[in-house]
């Protein structure tokens, strides 16, 4: 079937062409019921007339000459013009010929037929025959009442009245099953027509929208089964849209916030520069100040591009064993100095060992413990608690201080957000660590949660133990 053809052409003729062949199979089969019906009809007729030629040949008088018998025989079948009947001796010679028309040439000159139930043809009318064998009852006039030779009988029926009904029959048959193909195809094609009608409109608003429309949803409530699905597909496939599209702004929007900062910074440290000439220690001081906000961009565009890889599940890592007790070690070793500045004590306690890879995980530690050192008071307490479970390992990082409220406990995981207005931007203060993280613990098959309740915040990593 042709690929430029509509759905609906396409069913209408799926329609048309399921109905021709179920008609062309019915019609078949009704052929040969007739042509069975009638050949047992005429074999039924023949059958007839041979014990109707027996009895008239054999009830007659012993003393009733052969030719008188048979021309009573042709008396018995006047009117039965479409029955023709030939009488031959033993030797073979035609004695009696009744409507000779029905018989080949060679027939009407003697030929001997062999078959039981012959067919034959002439002048184009079909023919069916019956040979039969007829034995005479002996006369008085033979040698001590001796029997006579038996007499051959072919007896031919016309057939072109049925072939004629069958004919007309078959073309009648054939008419109705092309008549009957193109109703099917015109009803086909009002149904594949109306019953898509919901998926034209679905069509037509998909049609319609753009990046400024994608709130707007398909009611699937009017669509049929098989289109339902589709459309709720798609209901889908658009929130998912909308929702990639609000993040995709809010991401730009977030960007150009955040590198607007060290930027105009970097502009401004220029243009005090170029103000006035300045000595070469000056110069020194504005370049090591552009160089701290070169490297804020610069670790901001990192840690994007390895958000962007996350997001993308394109974070490779290495499968190795990871003893989370020594790492967090040697992470509260590189921290201690700064905690010991404000007085916070950083313990820890619990081991367990996961599959991952080590520096991966070991920054998404860092990034908690740096967190939490940014939001303990002076003098709190920040806790390191690793547990093993049968089918999982708990990292959990606490800390002291301001609690987190409840609607944004959520949202500390998007990008650029911050829980706080007050919270401080150094470090890792563009709003990026806690996003790093929870990407960092999603690829290795985990998840992260955070709760912050009666004064104490708790970032609990979960991993799989395999």
């Amino acid at each position: 079937m042709s690929r430029g053809l509509s759905l609906t052409a396409r069913l209408a003729a799926l329609f048309a062409a399921l109905t021709a062949t179920l008609l062309v199979l019915a019609a078949l089969l009704h052929g040969r019921m007739l042509d069975a019906h009638f050949h047992e009809l005429d074999l039924h007729e023949l059958h007839g007339k041979l014990v109707l030629i027996r009895n008239t040949l054999q009830q007659a008088d012993r003393a009733t000459p052969l030719q008188a018998r048979l021309d009573a025989v042709e008396a018995a079948l006047v009117g039965h013009d479409n029955v023709g009947v030939r009488v031959r001796d033993a030797d073979g010679r035609v004695l009696r010929l009744i409507h000779p028309a029905h018989f080949t040439a060679a027939q009407r000159a003697g030929q001997a037929v062999e078959a039981a139930e012959p067919g034959w043809e002439v002048d184009g009318h079909p023919y069916r025959g019956l040979r039969g064998s007829i034995a005479l009852p002996a006369t008085e006039a033979g040698a001590a009442g001796a029997a006579q030779p038996p007499l051959e009988v072919l007896i031919a029926l016309d057939l072109s009245h049925h072939t004629h009904f069958l004919a007309s029959a078959q073309r009648a048959t054939w008419a109705g099953v092309a008549l009957a193909a193109l109703v099917a195809a015109v009803f086909g094609w009002f149904a594949a027509h109306r019953g898509l009608a919901p998926l034209r409109r679905v069509t037509a608003t998909t049609r319609e929208l753009s990046a400024e429309r994608l709130g707007e949803r398909l009611d699937p409530r009017d669509a049929p089964a098989e289109v339902r699905d589709h459309v709720e597909a798609l209901n889908g496939l658009l929130a998912r849209l909308e929702a990639a599209f609000q993040r995709l702004s809010d991401y730009s929007a977030d960007i150009a916030h955040e590198l607007r900062t060290p930027i105009s910074n970097l502009m401004t440290q220029t243009q005090v520069a170029l103000s006035r000439p300045r000595t070469s220690a000056e110069y020194q001081d504005i370049l090591a100040s552009n160089l701290e906000e070169y490297e804020r961009i610069a670790r901001m565009v990192g840690d994007m591009l390895f958000l962007a890889k996350a997001e993308e599940h394109a974070l490779a890592h290495a499968t190795e064993a990871v003893e989370l007790a020594r790492e967090a070690d040697a992470l509260r070793d590189f921290y201690e100095a700064l905690a010991e500045e404000r007085g916070i004590r950083i313990e820890r306690a619990g081991e367990a060992t996961v599959r991952g890879d080590r520096l991966m995980l070991r920054r998404a530690v860092s990034n908690l413990l740096s967190n939490a050192l940014r939001h303990t008071p002076d003098g709190g307490r920040i806790a390191l608690r690793i547990e093993s479970a049968p089918d999982c390992v708990r990292l959990a990082v606490s800390n002291e201080g301001e609690p987190i409220a409840p609607d944004q406990l959520e949202r500390i995981f998007e990008r650029f957000h911050r829980a706080s207005p007050r919270r401080d931007r150094h470090g890792e203060g563009a709003g990026l660590g806690l996003a790093i993280t929870r990407s960092i613990v999603r690829a290795h098959g985990g998840d992260i949660t955070a709760r912050s309740q009666d004064g104490l915040t708790t970032f609990t990593i979960t991993l799989p133990t395999g």
